[in-house]
């Protein structure tokens, strides 16, 4: 049987050309199992008619078996007749030599399907053995299709991150926040000027007052000081 060819359609190079593709290596690991499953089909319907040939052919060796001792026996009681005087001699001794021709050319059948039988059990024993190997081999490629999927579906995920992280810069997402952020410090810069310029800024009414109060300050200063002097404090 040659049931593990297309085990090797997977490492061959057709696949190490398509191994950037992700998708063929997966397309083509599924193919090879699902014509392994059929291979596995007709080792085993191969299998089942082998088994049912072996069990035929023991079938007609033990009755073959059966029949050329029935010709044993048959001798016999036709010679145990001709020595007790029921049958001729010599009649009697023509058909246990019949018989006994009979068992043997049943002897020689029962021999040759014995051969027949064992060359069909190696057979079917030769087939499981290859079936055997055939259901390892695509649990095994069954396994590693669910690790190599999963593998792509990780592998495309952080393809996807890594593609929005690189774009960060030339989208000029960056470039843009650091704009905005001078943007708002010059705002803060200049409302803070302005603040400090409405502190300081004064009305001429104020500059006029706090003159005024300055001068009549001193007046009642010199006020007092003459009061003092005449003791009128």
């Amino acid at each position: 049987m040659n049931i593990f060819k297309r085990l090797l359609r997977i490492g061959q190079a057709e696949i190490h050309s398509a191994v950037d593709k992700m998708e063929d290596p997966i397309r083509m690991t599924e193919q090879g199992i699902r014509e392994m499953r059929e291979d596995l089909d007709k080792a085993l319907e191969a299998l089942a008619q082998i088994k049912a040939l072996a069990i035929r052919t023991k079938n007609d060796k033990t009755k073959k078996q059966t029949s050329a001792e029935d010709y044993q026996n048959k001798a016999i009681l036709l010679m145990t007749k001709a020595q007790k005087g029921e049958l001729e001699l010599d009649q009697t001794e023509r058909l246990a030599k019949e018989a006994l021709a009979l068992k043997e050319n049943l002897l020689v059948e029962v021999n040759a399907l014995g051969e027949q039988q064992l060359i069909h059990e190696n057979s079917a024993d030769e087939i499981q053995k290859n079936i055997d190997i055939l259901r390892f081999n695509i649990t095994k490629w069954e396994n590693e299709l669910k690790t190599l999927k999963s593998r792509v579906k990780v592998s495309r995920a952080t393809k996807e991150v890594n593609k929005q992280m690189a774009q960060i810069d030339s989208n000029s997402t960056i470039s843009m926040l650091e704009r905005m952020k001078e943007k708002v410090e010059e705002e803060e810069a200049l409302a803070q000027a302005y603040g400090d310029i409405a502190n300081k800024k004064t009305s001429v009414d104020d500059e006029i007052d706090k003159a005024i109060g300055d001068d009549t300050g001193k007046v009642n200063q010199d006020l007092d000081e003459i009061k003092k002097q005449l003791g009128m404090l």
